[in-house]
C-alpha cells in the first residue's frame, strides 16, 4: 500500500512541476526518470510531443558503471576528503554527460530541467551536474 501512495505523491508533484515547465524546439525539457536500478533522461519538445534525444544507464558499458562500494577517502591526518561519486550516483553523472554530448551533436545548448517530481538530490542532482559539465545551459 505504501508504494502506491509514494507513486501517487510523486505523480502529484510531477504534475505541479509540469504545469510551470514547458519545452520548446529551441529550449527542450530535460525529463528525468529514476527507478531503483536505472536512470533515464530525455530531451522533449512539448510543442510537437517529440523526444529529441534520449539516454540511459543501459547505454553505458558495464565497465564504466563503477564499483558499488561506498568507500570514503582519507588524507594523511585521517580527515575526510571530498567524496568521489560512486555507484548509482556516478552512473547518473555519466548519463548526464552522455545526454549533453548527444544534445550538442543536435546543436541543442539550452534546456529546461524537469526533475520529474523527485527531490533535487542524489542521482537526480548528479545527472543535472553531468549535463551541465557536458555543456548544457539550464
Amino acid at each position: 500500500m505504501k508504494t502506491k501512495e509514494k507513486k501517487e505523491k510523486r505523480t502529484r508533484r510531477h504534475r505541479r512541476v509540469r504545469a510551470k515547465i514547458f519545452g520548446t524546439a529551441q529550449r527542450p525539457r530535460l525529463c528525468v526518470f529514476r527507478s531503483n536500478k536505472h536512470i533515464y533522461a530525455q530531451l522533449i519538445n512539448d510543442e510537437k510531443g517529440h523526444v529529441l534525444v534520449a539516454a540511459s544507464d543501459l547505454e553505458l558499458k558495464a565497465e564504466e558503471k563503477g564499483s558499488k562500494e561506498m568507500k570514503k577517502q582519507k588524507n594523511e591526518k585521517g580527515e575526510k576528503q571530498k567524496e568521489e561519486r560512486r555507484g548509482k550516483v556516478k552512473i547518473a553523472f555519466e548519463v548526464g554527460k552522455l545526454i549533453a554530448e548527444k544534445a550538442l551533436k543536435k546543436k541543442i545548448k539550452k534546456i529546461v530541467f524537469d526533475r520529474g517530481g523527485y527531490r533535487y538530490h542524489g542521482r537526480v542532482k548528479a545527472l543535472a551536474e553531468g549535463a551541465k559539465e557536458g555543456g548544457l545551459k539550464f
